[in-house]
Order: structure tokens, then C-alpha cells, then sequence
């Protein structure tokens, strides 16, 4: 796993022993980044990556121009990793990092608004549909939700649902706060 593009292009990732996590492949965060790069600007921006496992998705942000961004894992030892892969890539200063449930976090009520929120959670997790709704308070005007998903739930009739794209089991879906 690696950095895919950016001023930290080729720089390779670890991920923690085991089995707990899901990296996204290097091919479906080029694609995913592919979307939101063309509807949000990373240069500057301030992006939360939730579930956030090895950092792989912020820290791709941060390559791109990304000025923060917040890492929220419930996993002490995965998040010990993410961090790891931070202070390796020598960005450690740019990031904030949680070690809490992103539903909790979610659910707080917390008021800082991103441009980009991030979320690859499990795919078996039992909140997947009320995601959008958790996460689209925390998106700047003009930011995004990206949530990648399988094919067991669909949000094609979410009303900020902004475009869904399939990678082989993957299903990256943005979503686009309704102007207020």
C-alpha cells in the first residue's frame, strides 16, 4: 500500500499485524480521489478520515494539498500505525489523532465543519445507512462525504447523494450537503 499521487507520491504505508483492518486497494483510492478532486479543492482543505485505519485516505489527502487532517480509529493499535505512518511521512504535525468509536464521534455533536469527511468502515457495520446522515453535518459548504460500501445497501434515493461508482466489491458513494 501506497501513497498513490501528490508530494508524498510512492511512499509506501504499513499496516498493523493482523487482521483488523481493510485497506482500500491502491486502484479504488485512485478513483476515489479521482471524484473528489474534480468536485473539492485539496489545497488547503481540512479533512476527517473516519475508521480511519493505516491514515491511508487522509494522508493521500495531505499529499494532495490537504493542510489537516483529523484520523478518528477506536483501535488503539491501529491507530498507533496510522500515527506511525504520519510521523514516517513526516506530516505528523498536520494531523489530529482520535482514538475513539467514529460513530461516537459522530454522534457527539461535534461542530467543526471539513471539507472532506472520509469513512471506510467495515462493511458488515449495522450503521452504514444512517452514515450520511451522521457525517453531512461535519462537511463545509461545497465539501463531501465519501463512503466506500458493498453492495448490500444503496443509497441511489438519498437526496444528497451526489454519484456512486463501483470498483469490483467496492462501492464508493459521495454525497453533497443540501445548501442551507
Amino acid at each position: 500500500m501506497r501513497i498513490i499521487a501528490g508530494a508524498l507520491r510512492r511512499q509506501h504505508l504499513k499496516a498493523p499485524p493482523g487482521h483488523f483492518i481493510r485497506p482500500s486497494t491502491d486502484r479504488v483510492r485512485e478513483a476515489l480521489f479521482g471524484l473528489v478532486t474534480h468536485r473539492v479543492t485539496l489545497s488547503r482543505a481540512s479533512v476527517l478520515d473516519l475508521f480511519a485505519g493505516t491514515g491511508a485516505l487522509g494522508l493521500e489527502a495531505i499529499s494532495r494539498g490537504a493542510s489537516r487532517a483529523v484520523f478518528v480509529e477506536a483501535n488503539p493499535l491501529v491507530l498507533a500505525t496510522t500515527r506511525r505512518n504520519a510521523r514516517r511521512l513526516r506530516v505528523e504535525e498536520q494531523c489530529a489523532f482520535l482514538r475513539q468509536d467514529a460513530l461516537t464521534y459522530l454522534r457527539r455533536g461535534e461542530t467543526a465543519q471539513y471539507n472532506v469527511v472520509f469513512a471506510d468502515p467495515p462493511y458488515t457495520l449495522e450503521a452504514m445507512a444512517s452514515l450520511p446522515e451522521l457525517a453531512l453535518p461535519l462537511v463545509a459548504p461545497g465539501g463531501r462525504f465519501v463512503l466506500e460500501h458493498d453492495r448490500r445497501i444503496t443509497f441511489a434515493s438519498h437526496p444528497d447523494l451526489d454519484c456512486t461508482r463501483t470498483y469490483g466489491r467496492t462501492i464508493v458513494s459521495i454525497f453533497m450537503p443540501a445548501a442551507s
